[in-house]
Order: C-alpha cells, then structure tokens, then sequence
C-alpha cells in the first residue's frame, strides 16, 4: 500500500468507523457467538501471498463485528461508561501516523513534554495540590500509564523500594529478603482486585480494612489493623485509598486517612479510576478533599472524560521516589540531555520501557471540548442517574442499596418471601422466552 492508496483507503475506513458508530443501537449489544468461533472462519496459516484491501475491509463485518462486545452502545448496561469521542480517534490516528517509541525525551522530545504539560492542565482542572504538579521546577508530575492497575503497582513497587530502603538505614542487620517478609499493604475491603493483584505481583502481603456502613473506609478502622500489625512485628508500608469504588461508588474518608498514613510513615495511593474525572467540577471536587495527604494519586480519562483506551493519568508527590525505584541507565538508553534537570524520561516512570504518543489524545480533546463541555458531559450523566434514581424511589418492588452520588445506581428487588422471588424468576424466563 503505498501512500496514494492509503489517502483512498484511510478515508474509507474513517467513514466505515464513523457509520458504525452513528448506527451502533442497531447492533447487538453481546455477540451471539460460542467460545472459538473465529477459528473456523480464518485459514489455519498466515497467507503466502499478499490479499487485497478489498479483501480484508469485506471480512470486518464477516468474521469481527459478529464477536464485537459493543461497548459504545446506548445499550450496554455493563462496567464503566467506555469514553471515546471523534476528536480522541483522530488523536490516535496521528499516534499510529508517527510511530515512536517515547521511552525517552530523546526518544521523542514532543512526546515526553506535550505528557507533562497535559497532566499538569488535567491536574489543574481537578485542583490537584501544587505538589503534584511538574510545572517548570516541581517536584512532582504525572505520568500517562495503560491502565489504573499499572499505576496502583507502580506506586506499590514505589513504596516497597522507598521503605526497604528506610528500614536498611534505621536496622543495617536486616537484609531486603528480611524486611519483604514483615511487610504489609492495606487496602477496603470494596477495593478493586487490582489492588491485591498489584500485592501478588510484589511479594507481599496484603489486608482487606473493613468498611463502615456507607462501604467507606475510615480511620479508626485503618488505626486498628495498623495498630494489631504493627504489635506483631509487621511493617505496615501502602494503603490503597479508593475514591467511587467499583461495587457501589462509595469514597474512603481521605481527611481521616490520611493523617494516620502521614504520622505512620504509610505511602498513600488514591484509586479514583472510574469518580476521577467528576472532580473537574466544582460541585464534586470535595469528595477529592485530602488528597494533600496523599503520595500518589490516579483516574482515567478512559472512562469518563471522552478520550478513548487506553490513557490513565496518575501523578506523584515526589517523582523521585518512582526514578529512584526503577531507574536503569544502559548505555543505549543514555542522550546529552539526561542530566540537564530539564527532561524527564518516562521510561523511569512505569513497568514496560516503551510508550505510545498518547498525550495527543487528551491534547485533542480538552482543547476541541474544553472544560465547560467536558463539564456538562459529566453532570448529564449524574443528572441521569438521579432521574433513574427517583424511578427507583416510586416502585415500591425495589430498593435503593447505597447512596447514589455520580452515576452509579445501585438497587435490588426487594421480596417478601422465597415464592415471591420464585414467581418473579419464572416471569422473567417467560419474558426472555418470548423476546428470542
């Protein structure tokens, strides 16, 4: 394909992409299809001869969109909203265009900055503490990561290096085998399960605080698992705050938490993944309030702020306690500009040494939408939820099962008796019979 056939055929697939979203309620939401059915539509080998455009576009619809999940559809009911938005796909068809690899500044000087200056914009909208910012001379920043998993291991591995270290200076006798065996992260017991992953993926131990009766965290909760660990010769050293927890949207009280973390030498991570993007508005920004304390801080744009997977944005109080746990220096990853103090290469910043342009993305998008259009693409979908919520409210068959705050509505049928929820069972059986 050269480039007069790729003018032809990008805006093809620009129209073919723009139709399938403009048309997507038409499509079933979950594919109708069984655990391998794509083998059977694909030869076992990879061609020996090279096929045509025309060939590949036709086998789309034929073999792929009858698997396709359709995430944007008005009626996928499942997980988190999937954001995206035209300007977001235009952004990283540009990111495709230019193909580098910015694992350093050298690597791709516009990659590396656009990304501190987007996450200082982005943090500025939410009201970050300046502390978080990278600004012209800050010690802090943020980072672009894949996913809010990947930020909640980073700043976990982080902490891990950070106390080790500590516990070496203050007990030389101890060796880092000794010091892994007594450490222990904390997090709700409504935390996502990236969370314990992250543990498992480190070496260490982790521990569910319970909720109260809101599935909030708070600190006297906190104070007494820490209190119990600590007694027994463990190191308390990360507490995973949650921020909209996955089951019910609920907040961890920050103001309460995070003193403790501060007075116990703790690493305060913030996983705000999916509530995140509703602090860019004045009327939620103080579920954010505490953040202060924190030493980490994440949510993705992927989710609530129209630009598409994948672009989680997490900021650190102190970039150097992530350089100092992940900086390696091979000879040919070094440039003249390493030591200028004016650079920063992200490779030191997350798990994998490469990385996409994706900074354009929400360059794209908060200059094509700005704040007060991202602004009301949030509260429509709280004003949204409240209106679902008082139809809840007025059939007296249901119930509310947690406090309704964004855009998460959490009910449940309520039943007076085993036979009534038997006899409400087989009526949906009869429903879904006669639907297919």
């Amino acid at each position: 394909m050269d480039a007069a056939e790729f003018r032809k055929r990008g805006k093809e697939m620009v129209d073919y992409v723009a139709d399938y979203l403009e048309k997507i309620e038409k499509r079933q939401v979950f594919p109708d299809v069984e655990p391998g059915y794509l083998r059977t539509l694909i030869p076992d080998c990879a061609p020996q001869d090279p096929e045509s455009f025309e060939d590949v576009f036709k086998d789309i619809e034929k073999i792929i969109m009858p698997g396709v999940t359709h995430w944007h559809s008005p009626y996928f009911f499942a997980y988190f909203p999937s954001a995206s938005s035209f300007p977001a796909l235009l952004a990283d068809m540009l990111c495709g265009g230019i193909g580098c690899v910015g694992f350093s500044w050298a690597a791709s000087p516009a990659c590396t900055e656009l990304e501190t200056v987007m996450l200082d914009w982005l943090g500025k909208m939410i009201k970050l503490p300046e502390e978080f910012l990278a600004g012209k001379d800050g010690q802090g920043g943020g980072v672009i990561q894949g996913s809010a998993s990947e930020a909640t291991l980073v700043a976990l591995l982080a902490a891990r290096t950070k106390t080790i270290r500590r516990v070496q200076s203050e007990k030389p006798e101890l060796t880092e085998a000794d010091i892994m065996g007594m450490l222990v992260a904390y997090a709700s017991d409504q935390a996502h399960s990236s969370v314990e992953r992250a543990a498992l993926i480190s070496g260490v131990k982790m521990k569910s605080v319970s909720s109260d009766d809101t599935f909030a965290v708070c600190g006297s909760a906190l104070k007494k698992v820490l209190d119990e660990d600590k007694a027994s010769g463990l190191i308390p050293f990360f507490f995973c705050a949650t921020l909209g927890t996955t089951p019910c949207c609920s907040f961890d009280k920050l103001l309460e938490l995070g003193p403790i973390c501060n007075k116990e030498n703790i690493w305060m991570h913030i996983d705000a993944a999916y509530a995140g993007s509703a602090f860019i508005c004045p009327e939620f920004r103080h579920l954010l309030n505490g953040v202060e304390f924190a030493d980490s801080f994440n949510f993705n744009p992927h989710k609530w702020l129209l630009v598409n997977f994948d672009c989680s944005a997490m900021w650190v109080k102190k970039r150097s306690d992530l350089i100092g746990a992940f900086k390696l220096e091979p000879l040919y990853l070094q440039h003249h500009h390493q030591e200028s103090g004016l650079v920063t290469d992200y490779r030191h910043w997350q798990i994998p040494l490469g990385r996409r342009f994706r900074s354009l993305k929400l360059w794209f998008v908060l200059r094509m939408y700005g704040v007060t259009g991202l602004q009301e693409h949030i509260r429509k979908h709280v004003r949204l939820s409240h209106q679902f919520e008082q139809l809840v409210l007025q059939d007296e068959r249901f119930e509310l099962c947690a406090e309704v705050v964004l855009g998460l509505v959490c009910f449940r049928l309520k039943f007076r008796s085993p036979n009534e929820l038997l006899t409400f069972l087989k009526a949906q059986k009869h429903i879904l019979a006669l639907h297919r």
